[in-house]
């Protein structure tokens, strides 16, 4: 039994990955700071923003990363270093703030608002990149799982991709409108790590960079688990192992080239088939 048509309760605010990231869900666009020159706006009520390429304006669709999670903080002065080189390529950056979802449902319906938004609305391309940074990646997975053809590629920054691991199924069981016990029994069906035949099926890249002495989110119960049971399903994975670090702010995670050749290689791919149905 799918949970979709419960009421769902998003979460606030949390201690364990660190003040930068713990908010309040924001429904407002009007104080946002963002990296670098863009527009804040809404989207259903909740705070969304792009930081727009100038070169992306000469083509269409216009290609695009999608950001996650979209706090009042984030994304902030550190992804400054990609977001120049996404930029200086043509591509733009947007993101929206659905408050600590876990990618439940409800997030997932957002991202899906957003995604019409920037696709239908705006111009860009039915296929951008996905950019989970912590538990962002928890966000970003679960929507590209539900659609697949909707992606050009998912990569992540120690992203979360284990409900079990992060932020454990207790704090998570209320995102999805569950008690524990039935979350316990029903977590396969939503928990990203044990929904990726979608992805694999349909060809979509993954690149992870994560550090392996993180406490918070451990490499080995989220990207490394993620490139064990993706290379089952035939997937393709790169995953960049930090040595030394943890869950932190050390530059190398945020100019990462790599990371920034995977979005310019997958950025761009071409519109999913005709026909192909989104799904709330």
């Amino acid at each position: 039994m799918k949970y979709k048509s419960l009421a769902v309760a998003l979460l606030i605010a949390i201690p364990t990955i660190g003040a930068d990231e713990a908010h309040q869900p924001s429904k407002a666009p009007t104080d946002k700071v963002l990296p670098r020159p863009g527009e804040n706006f809404l989207v259903d009520g909740h705070a969304a923003f792009l930081i727009p390429s100038r070169i992306s304006a000469v083509s269409s669709p216009h290609p695009w990363v999608w950001y996650a999670p979209t706090l009042p903080g984030l994304p902030a002065s550190e992804e400054g270093w990609m977001f120049d080189r996404f930029l200086a390529a043509g591509i733009s950056i947007a993101g929206i703030d659905v408050g600590e979802s876990y990618g439940n449902p409800a997030g997932r319906a957002l991202f899906t608002r957003l995604y019409q938004t920037m696709t239908q609305t705006r111009g860009y391309s039915s296929r951008p990149v996905l950019l989970g940074r912590s538990r962002g990646g928890l966000m970003v997975l679960s929507w590209a799982e539900d659609h697949p053809t909707w992606v050009g590629g998912v990569a992540g920054i120690y992203p979360v991709c284990n409900l079990n691991s992060y932020p454990g199924l207790e704090t998570s069981a209320g995102a999805y409108g569950m008690n524990l016990e039935m979350f316990r029994l029903h977590v396969r069906e939503f928990n990203p790590i044990d929904r990726l035949a979608s992805l694999a099926g349909s060809g979509i890249s993954i690149f992870a960079i994560h550090g392996d002495v993180d406490t918070v989110v451990p490499l080995e119960a989220n990207s490394g688990l993620l490139q064990q049971r993706y290379r089952v399903l035939n997937g393709s994975m790169e995953l960049v192992i930090a040595h030394g670090q943890g869950h932190n702010m050390w530059e190398g995670f945020f100019q990462c080239q790599a990371l920034v050749d995977f979005v310019l290689t997958h950025s761009a791919q071409a519109s999913p088939p005709a026909g192909d149905k989104l799904k709330p």
